[in-house]
């Protein structure tokens, strides 16, 4: 698959998301198999670009090419020169937020909001897309809810000011991440337009990544709240994709060294306080469903330090493997989010 002159690796994305799509995170999916990975999203205001947290997500060094940021914002002008900056700030691609449902980035018109706004959403990439020498792409859903699907037209007209790409949510912004994601309106998308099309939603499992693919005639899958503490899925389904056979799912001795390998990137980018803080929703992720984790993890959310949070960590698994009683498992939504909100209630 092509954005603009970037081949990808394979037809495997990693979704950008808030408060979990860092740089170290995205540096682990891509080891992982992941062909490709958007950033967080960055904000538009010029009077948080220096902010630390908008830094850190603007941070992209020796990350694995391409690099893409995402932007999120209601101003043409502002989005055109935030666009700009990123890219002076190396930013081979820059996507542009449509697909957020979060009440917070909508309250503003910004994200999944713009989709009841036809012509702002498409001013905003026009500005955008002749801001900047880079590709532009956008990820939306499929409309503002249920009665008003307006994905395609929408779709049309962002391919025609300028959009090189377009993922696409199978979910409106009313339904946020509830029921079950719909892939006909991704059909119809992918049916209309000349562009490359990524299908986002509900892909958990290799098995889903062909199906979906099938169904939509998509070119890639975006795959978001299923990696959180599985960065594997990712070499798990782009080689089932090019093989039809499932890759064993690793060991634990491979998975404590990638839990370790995770937590120092993390550490070192984030900082011991922060680090700390958010590295207890990484680590619930990782361990959510395991015989004992729920236990295991009341204690370790009190820990204040790296060097206490992965000697902890490497007790536990140890013990894990003593008993026989650790194997991966998919990841529970439900489980995970319960984690992430004990882990950092702030977030």
């Amino acid at each position: 698959m092509q954005i603009g002159p970037y081949a990808l690796r394979n037809q495997v994305i990693v979704a950008p998301m808030a408060g979990v799509t860092d740089r170290p995170y995205r540096q682990l999916c891509k080891r992982l198999g992941a062909g490709y990975a958007v950033s967080e999203m960055a904000a538009s205001n010029p009077a948080l670009w220096q902010s630390v947290k908008t830094s850190r997500r603007l941070d992209h060094a020796g990350e694995i090419e391409p690099r893409a940021v995402q932007i999120a914002g209601a101003d043409p002008a502002m989005m055109a020169e935030a666009a700009r900056f990123n890219v002076d700030r190396g930013a081979q691609i820059i996507d542009i937020n449509m697909g957020c449902p979060a009440k917070k980035v909508c309250k503003l018109q910004a994200g999944s909001a713009l989709m009841a706004n036809e012509s702002l959403a498409l001013a905003i990439i026009d500005a955008v897309a002749n801001a900047v020498d880079v590709p532009v792409t956008v990820k939306m859903r499929t409309g503002p809810d249920p009665l008003h699907r307006n994905a395609v037209r929408l779709a049309r007209d962002a391919e025609r000011a300028g959009a090189a790409m377009l993922t696409v949510h199978g979910r409106t912004r009313a339904c946020a991440f509830k029921g079950l994601a719909e892939y006909d309106t991704i059909a119809s998308v992918k049916a209309e337009v000349s562009i490359p099309v990524v299908a986002n939603g509900d892909i958990d499992s290799p098995e889903r990544a062909r199906e979906v693919l099938r169904k939509t005639g998509a070119d890639a899958v975006m795959i978001g709240r299923a990696a959180q503490g599985r960065p594997w899925i990712f070499r798990e389904i782009a080689s089932f994709l090019e093989t039809g056979e499932h890759l064993a799912p690793p060991g634990l001795d491979e998975m404590r060294q990638l839990l370790r390998d995770h937590l120092h990137d993390h550490y070192a980018f984030h900082g011991t306080f922060t680090g700390v803080r958010t590295a207890r929703k990484h680590v619930g992720w990782y361990l959510a469903g395991l015989h004992g984790a729920d236990d295991f993890l009341s204690a370790f959310y009190a820990l204040e330090s790296p060097d206490d949070q992965i000697d902890s960590v490497d007790r536990w698994l140890a013990e894990q493997a003593e008993r026989s009683l650790w194997q991966p498992a998919p990841l529970d939504h439900d489980a995970a989010a319960q984690a992430s909100a004990l882990a950092n209630p702030l977030q």
